[in-house]
């Protein structure tokens, strides 16, 4: 992971989620299969002939166990719609586990984090795009591209709708470092706020509850950034992305449910007919910045 702090993250199980009593049972044995400990929270980033190794793959894209997951059907969907960079195949966790040291394969994978320093102990979903390598723990294969998806607790509908965009965006990131492997390092997503300044003159779609109660309107929001926004709904945003519509951009903010004054939120401005990320930024939630789009992050892109 891209974020300082330990971390802990294993693959996910819907139904771990959704079931709190069949997770209580169950837990222990799944987190000796399954779980890793990241040390510096910080998954190794390719080496130059390992992003070569990327580019040659067939990434597999591994389903979740449960018959009927809704992970696995948005996630086939997604791929088969915007997946083209390698070959690719839809495998098993079981498969997973006998594929993932052969650097023949990449592997698209969902997983769950926590942070040390999260006071809340909040847990997030991350789409990861690993590179297989014959190493003895998940956490020590390389890193790709790694992307918050939602909140752990999060219903899955509730990011399906941006999947499209976020495999689009992990595509032009996979294919920049394979043409220039120097722009991998530990705070490669922040790396992206270089594209700040082509902000303007681009439409902002966000959502009415990724914004935090001061800037919830457009007035309140043209106070501070005077440029073009809307606030949209979830199907103007798939309509952008399906359509690759023009001079657009999507918010894609990952945090916490509910009133909380913790944890962490994350967010990022991408492209919707460049597949490119325009603005990355993370802050700690508190009740001074609140869980949501802040006027600072509008403050900031209006520059």
């Amino acid at each position: 992971m891209y974020i300082s702090g330990n971390s802990t993250k294993k693959i996910l199980f819907t139904y771990l989620r959704k079931n709190k009593s069949f997770m209580k049972k169950f837990s222990l044995a799944l987190l000796l299969l399954v779980t890793v400990v990241l040390l510096n929270g910080q998954a190794p980033f390719p080496k130059k002939d390992e992003i070569k190794q990327f580019t040659e793959s067939k990434t597999c894209v591994v389903l979740e166990d449960e018959s009927f997951s809704p992970y696995n059907s948005f996630i086939k969907e997604a791929v088969k719609a915007y997946w083209k960079i390698t070959p690719y195949e839809f495998i098993s966790v079981e498969e997973f586990n006998k594929r993932r040291p052969d650097p023949a394969y990449s592997f698209i994978v969902l997983t769950q984090t926590d942070f040390e320093k999260d006071k809340s102990n909040s847990q997030f979903n991350f789409i990861n795009l690993l590179q297989g390598k014959k190493v003895s723990k998940l956490g020590e294969m390389p890193e790709i591209c790694a992307i918050p998806l939602s909140f752990a607790e999060e219903e899955d509908i509730e990011y399906n709708y941006k999947l499209g965009g976020i495999l689009l965006f992990m595509q032009k990131h996979a294919q920049m470092i394979s043409d220039d492997p120097s722009l991998t390092g530990r705070k490669y997503l922040k790396y992206y706020n270089k594209n700040i300044p082509q902000i303007q003159g681009k439409l902002l779609l966000i959502k009415q509850e990724d914004l935090v109660p001061e800037v919830s309107t457009i007035e309140a929001i043209k106070a501070i950034y005077s440029d073009k926004v809307e606030i949209v709904s979830e199907d103007e945003i798939v309509d952008a992305i399906e359509n690759k519509t023009p001079n657009t951009l999507i918010l894609h903010k990952v945090g916490p449910i509910g009133d909380v004054n913790s944890g962490f939120c994350f967010k990022m401005l991408i492209g919707t007919d460049d597949s490119d990320m325009y603005y990355y930024n993370q802050h700690t939630i508190s009740k001074t910045s609140p869980n949501g789009f802040l006027p600072a992050d509008l403050k900031r892109i209006a520059r």
